[in-house]
């Protein structure tokens, strides 16, 4: 580590270099964010976990900072262009963009028009035009047959490529020229004619324009896929002569100079041929950063919530994919999410059908003890939930949001499971389990198939990755994990562990039973002291002979918690049952050099509730039963959803019509608001107006405003 590192961070996020540097050496021992979070609040300061990310994101970028600064400083002293002055500026270079403007002039060139013209002799020239003196300059000595300058005129052009690359190359130059295009730079797109037609999901950008400063993340994604499709044509950049202008007037030190014109053309060269083209594009990645940084931060949000979303609980139940030609297939699901049988009926498919599909839903019902019935929301959910309702079962039917189960339904993970079945089974209890436990469930799937993203697939795909699996790790491990039956996916997000370990803890789990205790976990192979110790506070051990086994206690403080039952004169059992006896403890007789109040709060209000489920109590929620689908939905009708995606335009709803419908940003509140996860979040239940339905296009627009 650097020694300077702990200091531009903690600069950078204005806190304590402490906290920063006790971070930092954490993530260097092998801890983890989750761990550090939740159990080293006295060495961080009781830093969150977003905060401990972007510490850890910040000190890797200044990793890669260095390590571009060496390979610069190493180049420069192979060639021996090192000095004392640019050692220090380089040094001191606090970013990417200013370590590579120090580095341009130096850096090894392709053959340019200026290096051909310095070939011909023609530097002093260039040297005597650019210092502006004034007075008459003869080119005629520089005119030379033999190195290919015939006329003067040649001599002045070629005087002019090597100032035109001065010009790029001059560190104020490029300063100036980036605060023109911080004020003055527009986003303009406009269709390519040949493609209209094809192009009309993208209409709105047909001719369009605004500051890229102001330009929105979608706006700017929805463009670069539009370019990538061949639909549009765009640009990034201020007016072009009105830039021109000002970099002549910045550069031109004698206004009347006699050689003004030949300086202004080297100018206007080197802004078109060479300025413009590097800081557009430099300007588009920055703006193209910015768009994915918040369009992955949308899908992290959303992606948060819906794997946070309530859990019906350990239910025995059936679950349905809903299907018109080929039937819905049905499944039996255990307490513990264990398919038991399968069956297909079509409800729809006749009289003789219905009735029998009446007698095998029935039947299960009843012989089984049913307590719920999940139904897919895809093609024929809404018929399916309206035929299981009107058997009057008295069990609650709950349609359970299906994107991403046919994908689980291919994948290795699902033919692993269900070996013997095919992809309708598979995606039937994928359907179930996501009603029983959302997070256990759909950690089997790859983020990006679950339907929350905006642009997930035009944005940094490997920045987008890291923030999808901290989120999903981050979720994990605030849940916890039931050792003895979660699964390997499930297992892998933990703390510490990993494919491998996780992987090494099933087979453990399938040879000898069940676990008894969290110590038992250090048998597992390749299961280390570090590994246990990052692992063991978020795995659950229900019905262990130690209480705590069963909490989010670690470990480590078992021993603390055993002091304070001593010291009221009670077993940990009683400390755990009593409310009266924890509040008579005096937690300041705990403190030691590692421990302080923060842990010691933690536990104490772990065991008020042990291994508590921090997500939300499950809700039964219901569509309305007038709509089954788009052609159903009149202007101004009321009717009740579920928040499926939000995005920085506005929150898509499912109002039980097979297609989705928007609120727009303007239309979620009757007050302004700038971001819509200031009302919605992704699984809240709401009300919505429907305010235009156009079938052709299948568009539903709605409204939240009361």
């Amino acid at each position: 580590m650097s020694s300077d590192h702990p200091q531009k961070i903690a600069r950078k996020l204005t806190i304590a270099v402490k906290q920063v540097s006790s971070v930092i050496k954490l993530l260097e021992e092998g801890s983890t964010v989750p761990f550090i979070s939740r159990y080293r609040k006295e060495a961080t300061g009781s830093l969150d976990e977003v905060a401990i990310q972007e510490i850890r994101d910040q000190r890797e970028g200044l990793i890669q900072l260095d390590k571009r600064r060496d390979s610069i400083l190493a180049s420069l002293e192979e060639r021996e262009m090192l000095n004392d002055e640019l050692t220090s500026k380089i040094t001191k270079a606090e970013t990417l963009t200013e370590l590579e403007d120090i580095y341009l002039p130096y850096k090894p060139k392709r053959r340019t028009r200026a290096t051909i013209a310095r070939e011909k002799g023609l530097e002093p020239l260039a040297s005597l035009l650019y210092a502006q003196q004034g007075s008459f300059i003869d080119a005629l000595p520089f005119v030379s047959k033999e190195k290919e300058v015939n006329t003067v005129e040649d001599a002045w052009a070629g005087a002019q490529d090597i100032i035109a690359e001065w010009v790029t190359e001059d560190l104020n130059v490029r300063s100036m020229l980036r605060n023109v295009f911080n004020k003055n730079a527009q986003l303009e797109s406009k269709v390519v004619k040949k493609k209209i037609e094809e192009a009309e999901k993208f209409k709105d950008y047909f001719d369009w324009k605004e500051p890229l400063s102001k330009a929105p993340s979608h706006r700017v994604l929805a463009i670069l896929r539009g370019q990538s499709k061949g639909f549009l044509s765009f640009k990034a950049r201020p007016e072009t002569d009105e830039t021109v202008k000002q970099l002549q007037h910045y550069l031109l030190k004698n206004q009347n100079a006699a050689e003004k014109p030949r300086l202004n053309a080297a100018f206007e060269d080197a802004y078109k041929r060479l300025l413009m083209p590097s800081l557009e594009t430099e300007f588009l990645n920055e703006a193209k950063v910015k768009a994915d940084l918040e369009a992955i931060n949308v899908f992290v949000t959303n992606l948060r919530e819906l794997l946070l979303s309530s859990p019906l609980g350990q239910k025995h139940m059936l679950a349905v994919d809903p299907g018109f030609r080929t039937g819905c297939k049905v499944v039996e699901l255990d307490k513990q999410g264990k398919l038991l049988q399968n069956f297909t009926i079509f409800p729809t498919q006749g009289a003789g059908n219905a009735r029998e599909a009446v007698e095998k839903i029935t039947k299960a019902c009843t012989s089984k003890k049913i307590e719920a019935i999940a139904v897919g929301n895809g093609t024929g959910g809404r018929e399916t939930e309206e035929f299981l309702n009107g058997l009057g079962l008295g069990i609650p039917v709950i349609s359970v949001n299906e994107s991403g189960a046919s994908i689980y339904s291919a994948s290795k993970v699902a033919r692993d499971e269900f070996p013997d079945h095919d992809l309708t089974v598979r995606g039937s209890v994928s359907i179930g389990r996501r009603l029983q436990d959302p997070l256990a469930e759909l950690v089997k799937l790859d983020p990006k198939s679950i339907g929350v993203g905006q642009y997930q697939h035009d944005v940094d795909q490997t920045q987008l990755k890291k923030s999808l699996d901290d989120v999903v790790e981050s979720c994990v491990n605030a849940v916890g994990v039931e050792v003895n039956s979660a699964s390997l996916q499930l297992l892998t997000y933990v703390a510490g562990l990993g494919p491998q370990l996780a992987g090494n803890i099933v087979k453990y789990r399938d040879d000898n039973g069940a676990f008894s205790s969290r110590a038992e976990l250090k048998k597992v192979p390749r299961l280390g002291a570090k590994a246990f110790e990052q692992a063991a506070g978020f795995l659950r051990i229900g019905g262990a002979k130690n209480l705590l086994d069963a909490s989010a206690v670690h470990p480590e403080t078992y021993s603390i918690v055993k002091d304070m039952a001593k010291d009221q004169g009670c077993s940990v059992k009683d400390l755990i049952a009593d409310k009266r006896t924890r509040d008579a403890i005096d937690l300041s007789k705990y403190i030691t050099e590692t421990v302080g109040l923060p842990t010691l709060n933690d536990i104490v209000a772990e065991l008020d509730k042990p291994g508590r489920d921090p997500r939300p109590e499950f809700e039964v929620f219901s569509f309305s039963s007038a709509v089954h689908g788009i052609g159903d939905l009149k202007e101004g009708m009321k009717l009740p959803g579920i928040v499926t995606n939000v995005t920085k335009f506005g929150a898509f709803v499912d109002v039980g019509a097979h297609q989705d419908g928007l609120v727009h940003i303007s239309q979620l509140a009757d007050k302004y608001i700038r971001d819509p996860n200031e009302i919605v979040k992704v699984n809240q239940k709401v009300e919505v107006t429907v305010t235009e339905v156009d079938i052709k296009r299948k568009r539903i627009a709605l409204s939240m405003k009361s």
